[in-house]
């Protein structure tokens, strides 16, 4: 059968000689990965275009259970991004919010709620100023725990000042266990989790360093939580970026 699906294009990778393999967090049947034949042939290079990294996609597809390998019987930009393809700082954003996602979604199961975050998220980053891009990541990453059920707990206070990993929550100095985040950071982490809208990230005003631990201790956390989830390969392109 085909279905009318909208989605998110997470990871490509080339297949044979012509060929590409495309993992995308579609909205209606969770992550999945579809097979393009001929997409690198000369007069078919537009089609892999559209088959970047974030991007946003219409797309009509042939859709079997029982298959690893879907396909595609027609596709279009469900958005036409302004900047993030050809901006340095929000490609490298964006190909920080796929990953972690990428990393995240485990089976193929269908989060509508989930879609909807993350697609916004990117269309909001498109739209936004350079002046919160810094902050992005952070945003992201803290908003995207929520929907697999590890958000942080903002109890912070004068005396639960310390973000516990393991617990997900702030806590005292001296109940604190062996992984937990330090005083400075923890502040940070709570002013970061209040925001509600991308556009108040400017207010949240702190130096690269800063944003650089917080977003390792934010891999740590989500490493806790995530089985397998592994090492952030492109916090080392974000760390020029958040600077």
């Amino acid at each position: 059968m085909i279905f009318a699906t909208n989605g998110i294009v997470l990871r490509t990778i080339k297949y044979g000689e012509t060929s590409i393999i495309s993992t995308v967090f579609t909205e209606l049947f969770g992550v999945q990965s579809y097979l393009i034949n001929g997409a690198r042939t000369q007069k078919k290079t537009v089609k892999a275009h559209f088959y970047q990294p974030s991007s946003l996609l219409e797309m009509q597809v042939y859709h079997n259970d029982l298959k690893n390998l879907q396909s595609i019987k027609e596709v279009k930009w469900s958005v036409i991004y302004q900047s993030i393809l050809s901006d340095v700082a929000k490609n490298s954003v964006a190909l920080y919010m796929v990953e972690l996602l990428y990393k995240c979604l485990k089976q193929p199961e269908p989060n509508q709620d989930l879609f909807m975050f993350c697609e916004d998220a990117f269309i909001q980053m498109d739209k936004a100023p350079k002046n919160i891009m810094a902050n992005f990541p952070l945003y992201f990453a803290l908003h995207l725990s929520y929907f697999f059920g590890f958000q942080l707990q903002n109890n912070y206070s004068e005396q639960n000042n310390y973000f516990d990993i393991r617990e997900g929550k702030f806590t005292s100095e001296s109940l604190a266990g062996p992984d937990f985040i330090s005083s400075d950071l923890s502040y940070y982490l709570s002013e970061l989790s209040r925001v509600i809208h991308p556009k108040d990230l400017s207010e949240i005003r702190m130096n690269g360093n800063v944003r650089l631990a917080l977003l390792k201790e934010l891999e740590n956390y989500y490493s806790w939580n995530i089985p397998d989830f592994g090492k952030m390969k492109t916090l080392d392109i974000l760390q020029e970026i958040i600077r």
